[in-house]
């Protein structure tokens, strides 16, 4: 009602208000242009009604801070007007003000209303306002924001730090000397990630400061692995409301979260912590904003010592030297009192019927909060200055008297950068200043309530410094050392994943990562898979590089092969060499003759091949691995194979076929046999390297910890053919051996070819055993042992008794002892 009759009273007698001049002590002060406050002198409870109701201001309960908000308004412009600070800022030029006390939201609405109708209305008797200093609160703000805006007229706002009062589309006249709670989230949320908390609850209070904080912090808090157990609206307190925050308390301990971050207004959190007591919730800790966690409205409530430990943010402090003093002078000046308050007829008197020299006998004690919250009016009214200056050219040395715009004056302020009390002001393209945060703890020293800075928060960059160890971590009533965890389930050790238990993500059991999985930090949720040439054992974080499993050339192993190939050779071409000496001689002849060179020859290939199995592979190596050794042995079986069949044929078979072996003979099959033998197995060859054509490769998958250097294609069709064709080859040639080993002497080459055929045998089934489940470099050692055994078998069993015979026995290298052997034989068949 009192609203309404306000209200009309506003819209039907603005020509008729008059200014009140005032000797500096009251809530109005004359100058030649005038600076408007917008302050909470009193608290006056509105919540309960359900219509606009204002009543008197005055009625209500004395703020302290908004009295020591007003003073600094005074102090500010009273420095100005006297150039006690900067004598040349507004020569010949002084500063008035009007305050409103903004008592609540109505009030802080009716205010604005005088003033646009100042705007509108403007004389020499009633003049307007150039500037707007506050109002305190955001949600205040809202809509002299909105509505000076509408006029450009400029409004700096000391306290209100909503996020959304950036926004220049919709209040493009607003700026503030307390930086925006955008930043303030940010300051929160690097907390909680400093101390790793990461299950908490969220709680706002019931208005637009509290309600955006708690929806941008929820909105970022997922980005950095913060869950939510539990978020709430604080309402203000009423006996409605009561019932409300009892459940609110009793939701919170249930989730058994040890962090609550509480974005609330010291109004309405002053409501919500004698719930908290009671429930001996000592353990806790408690993120606050920089409205409540510096005010003493919170910090004196009975009991509030026992709610564990708070931690919050505050505006950075500075120094305000000669504030107090300004204050006891107002105190005890004689003329300012309360029958010289200024009287008469007010602009809006249920706004400005303060008397403020009662406020000021209270003798309300000056705290770290308020000093900083009178600093920044103390900014403010200096910004509203330095623009004044440059709107009336004050730089030529007097300023000129002019009409003022508010648009001209709003373009200086967001230009204005200068330095008061070692302390720059200036405002970015949101009207928001640059400054950081002071990060406070409370301290309890016998029932003493004390501040302690922390550490600090830059914004930009983001940048959190805490000193942990300043910080006393209560619980149950004792304090601690040691840091609170606050975490839904504990972090997985290293190398185990995390499996999610619920809906939130916080919440997780933990499995150990399999082989060749990682996880690369504590925390991550999945196992991440190792690249191919690494490798990981089950529960790692990290990835070892894989084994090159090779055949080195400067290995101990290789040496040791390298030196038997040598001696092979040797013994191979040595051999070779007494054979071509020994060309004509009964022992090389019954042998196979110029069919023993070409043996020998293929051996020398054969003992060759290995140099293709150390190293790296190579496209070459590749190619020539395993043809060149196939097509080597097959030379050597298909001489030993037509050489066991003529023995044969002659002691045997001749008197069963007599003309078979003649017709063999004569028809050189001995030759075309190992002609087409051995270029079927050519032919082979060339095909597979035509259409299958072997390459160096990297198997991934036989080892989980080793890569096998290899070449491709080792079991593919091509190879085989290959060695199935060998396989039969060799299978015709020991049966054939095995038919004569019962011939002469001289002739009896089945049993040393019978040995030599079981070494490379049961060579190559041992390699192809191992080879079947190792891949490692000893199976390819054995590769290169099998080849060499194979040939070191023929030399021995075939080649070595002859020479030996050509070199220690030569009296058995003569062709009546060849005769006589034959002799002896056909007698004992007979």
């Amino acid at each position: 009602m009192l609203l309404g009759v306000c209200l009309a009273w506003v819209g039907l007698a603005f020509s008729h208000l008059t200014w009140s001049s005032s000797d500096g002590c009251g809530l109005q002060l004359q100058g030649d242009y005038s600076i408007a406050g917008l302050f909470p002198l009193h608290d006056t409870d509105t919540a309960a009604s359900h219509t606009p109701y204002l009543g008197n201001c005055k009625e209500g309960k004395s703020n302290k801070h908004g009295y020591h908000l007003v003073q600094a308004l005074r102090y500010a412009v009273e420095e100005i007007n006297n150039g006690s600070i900067s004598r040349n800022l507004l020569p010949g030029i002084t500063l008035g003000y009007q305050t409103y006390d903004t008592c609540s939201m109505p009030a802080s609405i009716l205010a604005t209303l005088d003033l646009l109708a100042r705007q509108e209305n403007s004389s020499g008797v009633d003049p307007q306002a150039v500037a707007v200093i506050g109002p305190d609160s955001s949600s205040y703000t809202f809509t002299p924001a909105a509505a000076l805006g509408s006029f450009l007229v400029p409004q700096i706002s000391y306290e209100a730090s909503n996020e959304m009062l950036s926004n220049k589309r919709l209040y493009p006249a607003f700026l503030r000397t307390i930086p925006s709670d955008k930043n303030q989230v940010n300051a929160m949320i690097q907390i909680l990630v400093r101390f790793n908390w990461t299950w908490i609850a969220l709680l706002g209070s019931d208005n637009d400061y509290g309600l955006q904080g708690m929806q941008s912090l929820s909105e970022q808090a997922s980005d950095y692995d913060i869950c939510i157990a539990y978020k709430g609206v604080i309402p203000r307190y009423s006996d409605e409301t009561r019932q409300r925050i009892q459940n609110m308390v009793q939701s919170i301990l249930r989730t058994k979260v040890n962090t609550i971050v509480v974005f609330s207004s010291k109004r309405i959190v002053s409501g919500f912590f004698p719930f908290v007591i009671p429930q001996n919730v000592s353990g806790k800790v408690w993120i606050g904003t920089e409205d409540w966690s510096v005010a003493s409205l919170v910090s004196s409530i009975p009991g509030i010592s026992t709610i564990g430990t708070v931690i919050g943010a505050s505006v950075k402090y500075t120094p305000f030297y000669g504030f107090q003093d300004f204050e006891n002078k107002a105190l005890s000046l004689p003329h300012c009192n309360e029958s010289s308050q200024p009287s008469g007829n007010l602009g809006v008197a249920c706004l400005q019927n303060t008397n403020l020299y009662t406020m000021v006998s209270q003798k309300f004690p000056l705290e770290n909060y308020d000093v900083t919250s009178s600093f920044n009016v103390y900014k403010a009214v200096y910004a509203v200055a330095y623009a004044l200056r440059q709107v009336l050219n004050c730089d030529s040395g007097k300023c000129q008297k002019t009409e003022v715009q508010p648009w001209q004056l709003l373009k200086q302020i967001k230009q204005a950068r200068f330095s008061i009390r070692n302390t720059s002001v200036y405002f970015d393209e949101n009207g928001d200043p640059p400054t950081g945060y002071d990060i406070v703890t409370w301290i309890w020293e016998e029932d003493q309530w004390l501040l302690r800075v922390v550490g600090t928060y830059k914004p930009d960059p983001p940048m959190l410094q805490v000193d942990s160890s300043q910080i006393q971590w209560s619980s149950d009533g004792v304090t601690k050392t040691i840091v609170p965890v606050s975490l839904c389930s504990p972090d997985c050790p290293y190398g185990h994943q995390h499996l999610l238990t619920g809906q939130h993500r916080c919440c997780f059991d933990c499995m150990a990562c399999p082989a060749n999985t990682f996880l690369n930090k504590s925390g991550s949720t999945r196992c991440q898979p190792c690249e191919l040439d690494e490798w990981a054992p089950a529960k790692s974080e990290s990835c070892l590089n894989r084994t090159l499993l090779y055949l080195p050339w400067e290995a101990p192993l290789s040496v040791t092969l390298l030196t038997l190939l040598a001696l092979t050779l040797l013994l191979t071409v040595t051999t070779a060499l007494i054979f071509l000496r020994n060309l004509g001689t009964p022992v090389v002849k019954s042998a196979g003759g110029r069919t023993c060179l070409l043996m020998l020859l293929s051996l020398t290939m054969a003992t060759c091949s290995p140099l293709c199995h150390f190293g790296m592979p190579t496209h070459l190596s590749c190619v020539l691995k395993q043809p060149l050794f196939i097509f080597s042995v097959t030379i050597c079986l298909s001489c030993v194979t037509v050489r066991s069949f003529q023995v044969v044929c002659i002691f045997k078979w001749s008197s069963k076929l007599p003309r078979a072996y003649e017709t063999w003979a004569k028809n050189k099959g001995p030759e075309i046999f190992i002609a087409v033998t051995s270029l079927s197995e050519f032919l082979i060859s060339l095909l597979r390297i035509a259409l299958d054509p072997p390459y160096p490769s990297l198997d991934h998958d036989f080892y989980h910890d080793s890569t096998v250097v290899e070449c491709s294609k080792t079991m593919s069709l091509g190879a085989a053919v290959e060695l199935i064709y060998v396989v039969v080859l060799s299978a015709l040639c020991f049966c054939l051996s095995y038919l004569g080993k019962d011939l002469p002497a001289n002739y009896n080459e089945a049993k040393c070819i019978t040995f030599s055929l079981m070494i490379y045998i049961v060579s190559w089934i041992s390699y192809f055993t191992f080879y079947s489940i190792d891949r490692g470099t000893y199976t390819m050692a054995l590769n290169v042992a099998a080849i060499l055994f194979s040939v070191l078998g023929m030399l021995g069993g075939y080649f070595l008794p002859k020479v030996y015979i050509i070199i220690l026995k030569p009296q058995m290298n003569t062709t009546a002892h060849f005769q006589n052997c034959i002799q002896m034989y056909t007698m004992s068949r007979q």
